[in-house]
C-alpha cells in the first residue's frame, strides 16, 4: 500500500519479487551488500528483509536520504543501513571494501562519464570474485530490444539529453579492462536486463 508520508515507486513494487528471486542465488555468503542509487528506499528495505544474512547499505545523492530513511524506520530492520552520502563522480567514495553491489535503473539517467566513473570506483571497493548486479533496460549492438524502450530512450532525452539507455557492447568493452567481466544477462519482465558482473584479478 502507498503510504503518503513516504515517497513511492510503482515499478519498485512491480519489479522487485523478479529481481529477489535472482540475488538470492547470487548473493548467498552473508557479506556487506552496497546499493547505489536507493532512490525511494522500498528495494533496500524488500531485499534487506528478504536477505537476512546481508548488511544492506543504502546510499544515493544527499537529497534523496530522508525519504529512503523513512522507509528505514517504518520496516525497523538491523542489517539495512542509513543511506550514505554518494556521488558516482567523485573519486572517493564512502565505503572502502564491499562483498557485493546492486543498483538499479540508474545507468540511464547517468551521463556516459559516470557510468564509467561508478564501474571504476566499483571496481576498486568490490572484492575480488564478488558480484555487482545492475538492473535496467540496455541496447545490444546499439539496438533497442522494444518499441517500449525507443520510446523510453525518446523520453529521457527530451528530459536531458545526458540522460538515455546505455549499449551494452560499450559498457562490456570498459568493464574487461577494469577486472569486471559479465557472467549472466538475465531477461527481466518490461524489457528491462539484470546483467551480473564479476570482480576478478586484473
Amino acid at each position: 500500500m502507498n503510504n503518503t508520508s513516504k515517497p513511492y515507486s510503482e515499478a519498485c513494487e512491480r519489479n522487485k519479487i523478479p529481481i529477489l528471486e535472482i540475488l538470492k542465488r547470487l548473493f548467498i555468503k552473508p557479506g556487506l551488500i552496497l546499493e547505489i542509487g536507493s532512490g525511494t528506499g522500498q528495494h533496500a528495505v524488500y531485499f534487506s528483509k528478504h536477505l537476512p544474512h546481508l548488511t544492506w547499505q543504502t546510499s544515493d545523492l544527499t537529497i534523496h536520504h530522508t525519504g529512503i530513511q523513512h522507509w528505514l524506520n517504518d520496516a525497523k530492520l538491523q542489517n539495512v543501513l542509513p543511506p550514505l552520502p554518494l556521488d558516482v563522480q567523485l573519486n572517493d567514495w564512502p565505503v572502502d571494501r564491499v562483498d557485493g553491489v546492486y543498483a538499479a535503473n540508474v545507468a540511464h539517467i547517468m551521463t556516459w562519464q559516470e557510468v564509467v566513473k561508478m564501474f571504476i570506483a566499483i571496481a576498486k571497493i568490490l572484492k575480488p570474485q564478488s558480484i555487482f548486479c545492475l538492473y535496467g533496460p540496455f541496447k545490444y549492438d546499439k539496438k533497442f530490444t522494444s518499441k517500449s524502450n525507443t520510446q523510453f530512450d525518446s523520453m529521457l532525452k527530451k528530459q536531458h539529453q545526458h540522460m538515455g539507455i546505455r549499449n551494452l557492447d560499450e559498457i562490456i568493452e570498459i568493464t574487461n579492462k577494469i577486472g569486471l567481466y559479465l557472467i549472466e544477462d538475465n531477461t527481466m519482465p518490461a524489457n528491462n536486463q539484470l546483467l551480473v558482473w564479476q570482480k576478478r584479478e586484473c
